[in-house]
């Protein structure tokens, strides 16, 4: 894959890890995708890393504009960094204070919006327009979307090294960047895995969408403890690229991603976000048996504000 050359010593190849404990709960072997130890804590850097890598010199000098409520904002403002190119990061006003001061660190300027009221893709094209910036979506594009699929990618090969194959990948799903990802890296692998996105109750847009075969939109409100996972709706391009690669869909609850988060903390020694813990969740608490399967699970980013986390050591 041209993007996994490309990311070459600009991310981490995070490692595969096991736990005899994860492997005995599920009666299966386990293979986890570690990615809160990617450079900004979550898999977005490689999306937005293999995204700005292509854009031209004069493009990364008008800069870059991005709307997200954290983990692609960081991602882009390291990329940004590295490639010389400022990054503006539309950021909704109730995003954890973790990742709106990691995206500060990282270089970016921050403007706020308010999740219920305003239109965050407005408002980034606007900025585009006034500022002669590029827009870089935290999903709907080719580019972010092959980026992310190289987690999977790594997770298929050192599996294989390990002489397993996987048989389910188990991947959160938001805008559904990460999901369109795996799906076209499980299928280039032609290893027949099946890929299940996972949701938080209550934002179940892509189980909902794949059943109706067609875009749903979710209702207002809800829980926002999968702050990473709120997008109202799958994107069209990812959409697209899902409904014909993903064999199915599971929604956890907010009481299985704070037990999954513990479960990762004490066994897997991961400090691990709600957005991502629900594909371990869905692994761990689902209702589907698993006994005897090889099982890949995508952890897919680590930055928790400490509150939320000590909720979740007390699950």
């Amino acid at each position: 894959m041209a993007a996994r050359e490309r990311l070459q010593g600009r991310i981490v190849r995070t490692p595969m890890l096991r736990s005899p404990v994860l492997d005995a709960a599920l009666g299966a072997t386990v293979l986890v995708k570690p990615e809160p130890l990617q450079r900004t804590g979550s898999f977005k850097l490689r999306g937005a890393t293999n995204r700005i890598a292509q854009m031209t010199e004069a493009e990364r000098k008008g800069g870059v504009v991005t709307y997200s409520s954290g983990n692609h904002g960081q991602a882009c403002a390291a990329a940004g960094k590295a490639f010389g190119a400022p990054v503006i990061v539309v950021m909704p006003s109730d995003a954890p204070s973790i990742k709106v001061e990691s995206t500060k660190r990282w270089g970016a300027e921050i403007i706020r919006y308010d999740r219920e009221k305003d239109d965050r893709s407005a408002i980034a094209a606007r900025l585009c327009a006034e500022r002669g910036a590029t827009l870089v979506p935290p999903f709907d594009d080719a580019d972010v979307i092959a980026g992310q699929g190289t987690a999977a990618l790594e997770l298929i090969e050192d599996a294989k090294a390990a002489g397993l194959r996987l048989d389910a990948l188990f991947v959160c799903t938001g805008g559904g960047g990460l999901l369109a990802g795996s799906a076209l890296s499980v299928e280039g692998a032609g290893k027949g895995a099946a890929v299940i996105a996972v949701e938080p109750a209550g934002h179940d847009d892509h189980a909902r969408s794949l059943a109706a075969g067609e875009r749903v939109t979710n209702a207002p409100g809800g829980s926002l403890l999968c702050d990473a996972l709120l997008a109202p709706t799958p994107g069209e391009l990812t959409f697209t690229v899902n409904k014909g690669r993903v064999h199915g869909a599971a929604v956890v609850t907010d009481t299985d991603v704070l037990r999954a988060m513990r479960f990762a903390f004490d066994h897997l020694k991961l400090v691990v976000e709600p957005g991502g813990a629900v594909a371990l969740a869905a692994a761990l608490y689902g209702n589907v048996s698993l006994k005897d399967a090889v099982v890949g699970v995508i952890v897919s980013g680590g930055n928790v504000d400490p509150s939320v986390f000590a909720r979740a050591l007390a699950a």
